[in-house]
């Protein structure tokens, strides 16, 4: 029995045989394929910009506890004495008021009022006297105003609108998460208001005495103005 020899072709090496019965060298493998590179950055990329944008808050801190909740009563509280302090700041003569928006209500509005709710806002003051109350509003006698023209003012025990928050322009909707907030931080100036402004008063005793008022209204009826007051001296 003939066995055949290398030479022949026919032995197995380490390649693959050829057509001409010789062998072709396997390709090599040295190290990782470009996928896996590129792969491997991306993910370099993606761990950096995640640590960029993460912030380590420490348990117990401030920013753990999360954001503060919406109070009125502190609002309030804070933002009162600075409403307050604009309002006296613009409050216009309420016989000057009065005769620029008879005169003409456009050019009156530019130049005195804030527009807020389709009817704008006036800051005023005037010194009248007390009448007779009403379902907690008193009446005041101005002198100056024209004949029919009616003052109102707010004693409580209720306060309504939101003349103290809209009389500057400077309280927004935007400000706030809601509509809820933004109504809650009428009423929390109405309440503040009536902490320093109403609580030392007895209310139900003005009529006939002489009273100093700043204070807003909302031009709703032109001849009837019912104010809401920031500050009072009665006499």
């Amino acid at each position: 029995m003939t066995v055949p020899s290398a030479s022949a072709g026919t032995a197995r090496t380490g390649g693959a045989p050829t057509p001409s019965g010789g062998t072709r060298a396997r390709p090599r493998r040295s190290g990782p394929g470009v996928g896996v590179l590129v792969c491997a950055g991306v993910a370099l990329v993606l761990a950096a910009a995640i640590a960029l944008d993460t912030t380590v808050v420490r348990i117990g801190s401030d920013e753990a506890a999360g954001p503060v909740a919406f109070s009125p009563q502190r609002f309030g509280e804070t933002e009162f004495p600075r409403i307050k302090g604009l309002i006296e700041e613009r409050a216009v003569d309420a016989a000057t008021l009065a005769a620029a928006l008879t005169a003409d209500k456009a050019a009156a509005t530019a130049q005195y009022g804030v527009a807020a709710g389709g009817a704008s806002v006036f800051p005023v003051k005037f010194t009248g006297t007390f009448g007779e109350a009403k379902a907690g509003n008193y009446t005041v006698a101005v002198p100056g105003l024209p004949e029919g023209q009616a003052v109102r003012v707010q004693t409580g025990p209720a306060i309504n609108g939101t003349e103290l928050r809209d009389a500057t322009g400077t309280i927004e909707f935007g400000q706030f998460t809601n509509q809820i907030e933004y109504q809650d931080a009428g009423s929390a100036l109405n309440n503040a208001m009536k902490a320093a402004v109403l609580a030392g008063l007895d209310t139900k005793a003005l009529a006939g005495k002489t009273v100093t008022v700043v204070g807003a209204f909302r031009l709703v009826n032109p001849k009837n103005w019912l104010v809401t007051p920031v500050s009072m001296s009665v006499q």
